[in-house]
């Protein structure tokens, strides 16, 4: 009996998931790498295959030239605006923390600020703030990890053809078994992480305009910097959105009182509400309509494991297990 489980394919199967699962987990210093080199393929292939499918050019010649209108854009958006974002960041930090430490005359918000005292919320802010300081002035790494990610996704996308000749040829050698299996698993991972991630990308792009509209309409503050903190913690799937309703709250509160939050809480309601019933059932798939329960035990669970690429990669990374055990939602009589 043992015999015949050790030998099923069922066990082949999920021993070399295991094995995997292992292998990048070591690798975990190197995430940032992987998942930008991954996440940058993924997306310029798709825009190369886009503009194939308009203008008739070699492929080759068009993924030189994305890359290079790529890059010359982030070179021309960090050297122009890298400065007002960072003034607008930081006074952004300067407002939230003047709210915080000060005494208001309403009574709620008095009550509020204690409770958040009471909960340790503002260590968790330190946390956050400690964790961006860090990044910033450790800006030199994550720069040369994103131009390796960059070169390595650039390569891939220009020897595609040829890379994906030569990776066949381990179908008909002596480990033929093993890359059956790793093949599948790559499928299955292309084709529900990478469109969950893209559809979180164009979900997160449409969110930050749409609420950068409604902050300039309403005359917010630093709006460089909000749109920067929308569109990132727009990645994060639910969460995201009561996440960056906190700060804009207490933004709207400072500069125009009660009835501003009122005017803040309707727009980011009319936002979510076109980002729930018109972005996510045409981008993301059934199997990503997830209860509002799974998804923060998911979230709290891969930030533990990978930091915060854990809240950006952890819902894609589930569906992507979904659809490895094919858990699919039940047919409506």
């Amino acid at each position: 009996m043992i015999n015949k489980l050790l030998h099923s394919s069922s066990f082949k199967r999920i021993s070399i998931f295991v094995v995997i699962a292992l292998a990048i987990y070591a690798m975990k210093s190197m995430i940032n790498l992987i998942l930008l080199t991954f996440i940058f393929a993924f997306l310029m292939d798709r825009l190369v295959q886009f503009i194939e499918g308009k203008i008739p050019l070699n492929r080759k010649l068009i993924v030189v030239i994305s890359y290079a209108c790529i890059v010359g854009l982030l070179s021309y958006s960090l050297v122009m605006y890298l400065p007002m974002i960072v003034g607008e960041i930081t006074a952004l930090i300067k407002q939230l923390t003047t709210f915080y430490t000060a005494k208001h005359d309403n009574a709620v918000l008095n009550y509020i600020v204690k409770r958040i005292e009471e909960i340790k919320i503002s260590s968790y802010l330190e946390q956050g703030f400690t964790f961006l300081l860090k990044y910033f002035t450790d800006i030199s790494k994550i720069g040369l990890q994103t131009l390796l990610a960059l070169l390595l996704s650039l390569f891939f996308l220009l020897e595609k053809p040829r890379l994906i000749e030569f990776t066949k040829k381990f179908k008909t050698s002596k480990v033929a078994s093993i890359y059956v299996e790793i093949e599948f698993f790559a499928k299955k991972f292309v084709s529900t992480f990478g469109k969950v991630i893209e559809a979180q990308l164009i979900i997160a792009v449409v969110n930050c305009v749409l609420t950068t509209i409604s902050l300039w309409i309403l005359n917010f503050p630093q709006l460089g910097g909000l749109s920067i903190m929308i569109f990132l913690l727009g990645l994060i799937p639910v969460a995201g959105v009561i996440i960056s309703l906190i700060p804009l709250v207490i933004i709207a509160y400072s500069i125009g009182g009660m009835i501003k939050v009122l005017y803040i809480a309707i727009a980011i309601a009319i936002i979510h509400g076109i980002e729930a019933y018109i972005l996510n059932p045409n981008l993301m798939s059934s199997k990503t309509n997830l209860p509002v329960f799974y998804t923060f035990i998911v979230l709290i669970f891969s930030e533990h494991f990978f930091g915060v690429w854990g809240l950006i990669i952890g819902i894609p990374v589930f569906v992507f297990l979904l659809d490895v055990l094919e858990v699919t939602e039940s047919k409506k009589v």
